[in-house]
């Protein structure tokens, strides 16, 4: 019986092609799409979930609220792993990471050097928490010592060839002028993508110069692994006993003796634990503190939700169509049923033909998917393969994918057509097709609403990309080259500076770790506007130190006062500001003011104020723009140069020639300002083009469907209009009257998709401190695109119809 449903069914797909391309067609588009929305989704949930531990390991976040402000960071004091560790049992275990900007690292090869950013120093624990498999040494006691780094696989091939043999064997690292050795105690398998951070090398945290014991400060990341059954929520309200027995003694010099005095401060501070399985999708602490760029749950959701009306999508086209050939079926379905056959056997038979339609379209699906995953993944910025398709997790969903959608789409049409009644369809009573106009009409309005909030979302999103583009920032991140690594320069940075700053096409120069995007150098320090510091009184600021040139560099304008001079030698002990700095402050003009810190020595140190300059937005326009400090200091992280791009290789081939003959050897590395600007809007753009992409895939997906409509109603209408023309009807008339239907229904679709729409991008907007607003014509820019969609679709098939023999029209049967 089953075989000959099969056979009944191939027959009806080949009696049918046009129909059957479409159907197939169109399921195999958004089988296909919705596969690869599957993989990066699946992708994204499945980060740091491969450590024995994982359901046990938090990593500390810090809300601060201090002098008014609101800091919500990622990391913690040196001391705060530690002091957990001896006064409370639920910790098993803790580690430390620290890995700042600074920690990119130089390391030789023979007579060159290669440039390692993947690096970071963390505590001999780091094994026992992240579980990362050995290749070679023991893990456990790998970072027991000072001077000892444990590679991945890849690092230790790009040295010495391959794992084994890398142990015991030493690197040269590059600090303060000298090479240091470092002994590799073990080698690990390479971190995968789906961490929430990614290092080839790991040094031991006793190697680290740092100043330590800094209960105040925040540098380092660190994670708990709380015993098995520990509630971790619980354990949270452990951290205000915490800040009272450690944190309290620790602010005397703010005039604060208790958590009584804090609160009436009016300053506060909250830990929280964050589970490592939440990183990726649920972090969003400032600063660009997170290990790695983050993930968004919202984009995940979004994406899920894009997959589903995409499939939906092709799911409606499988039942429209399907439904609208009713006609072409009723005589078939009047025969059987008066043959005998029972309505149990022809549903199961319309079943049959909905699921081999189907597995037709999920073998062209994976297809599809094969042929755009490289595609994809430069897209979303994942290592994504078709191998993912058959692991444990997808595997079973691609095999119960197929039954799951004939079942979705082919149970209306197989229910609707044996439900026909032989007597009406044999005498010819029965109008079919017209039953389930209502239904069809349902749906290619929901096909088109899902079209035009898509339309809308892509919109949005590339506007307020857009805005990001063209907003003043308050500096100018055009024409900026940057040199990374000129600490590897030492003492010669500063000639290499003035050499570069004389060369033709060269603007203006500074030397300075610090710029205006994610992952640059940070550094807070916490300033009071009296001689005597209180809670009240003072306030954290970002402190950066520049040289004279780093204004007319990076294009930063001076509102008030002046810029650092080399001619005043008292400007190393001045500071400048920026418009948010000068508000806390409270002075009119802050010019001339005094503000005070504490030096290394622990002694008040007073800074005049000699200028303010415009508020610039150095994180990305998710947060509002902080108090930033600059002080007059050498810092030669990295050198960066205001040029012009019209001779760009050359000039570039001349800069590399000044660093080859002041550092032979060291790598030379640049970069222009604007594209770091853009890495740190790379999830944004990465959305708006996968977006655009869905968002056509769905319309096309829906013209195939409103195209099949369209040649059905046009069949069914062939005689009258034959009649019409034999009237005197026009074309223009009939094709007006033949797209009237899909006109209206396409405007109920955007009346229902302009408030949803409305709403689902408003949140998304919210997460955009400084963002575009909605406008009206957006609305009607995407409702005008889908009538002009629809009108193109359905126009096709009207013309055809409405030129057509009138003649002809009439003699059909």
């Amino acid at each position: 019986m089953f075989k000959n449903y099969v056979k009944v069914a191939w027959r009806n797909l080949l009696r049918n092609r046009t129909f059957s391309f479409i159907n197939i067609t169109g399921l195999a588009v958004g089988l296909g799409c919705f596969l690869l929305i599957a993989l990066y989704v699946l992708d994204e949930l499945s980060y740091d979930r491969y450590y024995n531990k994982a359901g046990n390991i938090y990593r500390i976040n810090a809300d601060v609220r201090w002098g008014g402000q609101e800091l919500r960071v990622a990391e913690t004091s040196d001391m705060m792993g530690p002091i957990l560790k001896e006064d409370y049992a639920q910790i098993q275990e803790y580690t430390r990471i620290y890995s700042h900007s600074g920690n990119t690292k130089l390391i030789r090869k023979g007579s060159e050097y290669i440039t390692e950013t993947r690096t970071a120093y963390v505590d001999s624990t780091f094994f026992n928490v992240f579980a990362f498999p050995a290749l070679e040494g023991d893990t456990r006691t790998a970072l027991n010592v000072p001077y000892a780094v444990v590679m991945t696989a890849s690092a230790a091939a790009r040295y010495f060839g391959s794992a084994n043999n890398a142990i015991g064997k030493t690197i040269e690292v590059q600090d303060g002028g000298k090479d240091v050795p470092y002994k590799v105690t073990a080698v690990i398998a390479n971190i995968p993508g789906n961490t929430h951070f990614h290092f080839d090398l790991l040094f031991s945290m006793q190697s680290l110069d740092y100043k330590w014991g800094q209960i105040g400060n925040v540098n380092f990341h660190t994670y708990l692994l709380l015993k098995p059954g520990t509630d971790y929520k619980a354990f949270e309200k452990k951290f205000p006993a915490y800040i009272k027995k450690h944190l309290i003694p620790a602010m005397k010099d703010f005039q604060i003796y208790s958590m009584a005095d804090l609160e009436k401060s009016g300053n506060g501070f909250r830990f929280s634990l964050i589970p490592v399985t939440q990183i990726h999708l649920y972090s969003d602490r400032q600063g660009g503190e997170e290990l790695s760029p983050p993930g968004s749950v919202q984009y995940v959701a979004i994406f899920s939700a894009v997959a589903l009306f995409i499939l939906l999508i092709a799911v409606v086209n499988f039942m429209n169509l399907t439904t609208a050939r009713s006609a072409g079926r009723a005589r078939e379905v009047g025969v059987r049923k008066a043959l005998g056959t029972a309505r149990g056997e022809l549903v199961m038979q319309f079943l049959t033909e909905s699921t081999l339609m189907v597995f037709l379209s999920l073998l062209i699906g994976i297809g599809i998917a094969f042929l755009a995953l490289p595609l994809f993944n430069s897209l979303s910025g994942k290592t994504m393969t078709l191998a993912s398709l058959f692991s444990p997790v997808i595997l079973p969903l691609l095999i119960a994918l197929p039954f799951a959608v004939s079942l979705l789409a082919g149970s209306y049409p197989a229910f609707f057509l044996s439900g026909f009644k032989p007597i009406e369809v044999l005498k010819g009573q029965l109008k079919a097709g017209t039953k389930s106009g209502w239904l069809r009409s349902t749906l290619v309005v929901v096909q088109f609403t899902i079209s035009i909030v898509l339309i809308i979302a892509t919109i949005v999103v590339f506007r307020q990309l857009r805005y990001i583009e063209t907003r003043d920032l308050g500096f100018n991140k055009e024409q900026v080259l940057i040199i990374d690594g000129v600490d590897a320069l030492g003492n010669n940075a500063d000639v290499f500076k003035r050499e570069v700053t004389q060369l033709s096409g060269v603007k203006a120069g500074t030397l300075s770790a610090f710029l205006p995007v994610s992952k640059s150098a940070r550094n807070v320090y916490n300033v009071f506007k009296d001689p005597v510091q209180t809670a009240s009184n003072s306030f954290n600021v970002e402190t950066w130190a520049i040289d004279d040139g780093y204004f007319p560099t990076i294009g930063i304008k001076v509102l008030k006062g002046r810029n650092f001079s080399p001619g005043f030698t008292t400007d190393s002990s001045a500071v400048i500001i920026n418009e948010a700095a000068a508000r806390i402050l409270g002075y009119a003009d802050p010019v001339g003011k005094n503000i005070y810190t504490f030096n290394d020595a622990g002694k008040p140190t007073t800074y005049p104020v000699i200028g303010v300059v415009k508020n610039f937005n150095f994180e990305t326009l998710h947060h509002e723009v902080r108090p930033l400090m600059f002080t007059l200091q050498r810092s030669t992280g990295l050198a960066s140069f205001k040029v012009n791009t019209s001779l760009i290789a050359p000039l570039i081939g001349k800069i590399r020639d000044k660093w080859a003959a002041l550092a032979p050897g060291i790598p030379f590395s640049f970069r222009f300002l604007d594209d770091s600007f853009n890495e740190m809007y790379q999830s944004e753009q990465q959305v708006g083009k996968i977006a655009t992409i869905f968002s056509v895939l769905a319309i096309l997906i829906s013209c195939l469907g409103m195209f099949g409509l369209a040649t059905f109603v046009a069949e069914q209408r062939t005689k009258e209009m034959g009649i019409r023309k034999v009237l005197g009807a026009s074309i223009q008339g009939i094709v007006r009257l033949l797209s009237a239907d899909f006109i209206k229904l396409v405007a109920i679709a955007f009346v229902i998709a302009t408030p949803f729409s409305w709403w689902i991008m408003r949140k998304w907007l919210q997460d955009f401190v400084y963002r575009v607003n909605f406008s009206w014509w957006i609305f009607l820019a995407a409702g005008l695109a889908a009538l002009l969609i629809a009108l193109v679709t359905v126009s096709f098939q009207a013309i055809r119809a409405a030129l057509a023999n009138p003649v002809r029209s009439l003699r059909m049967d």
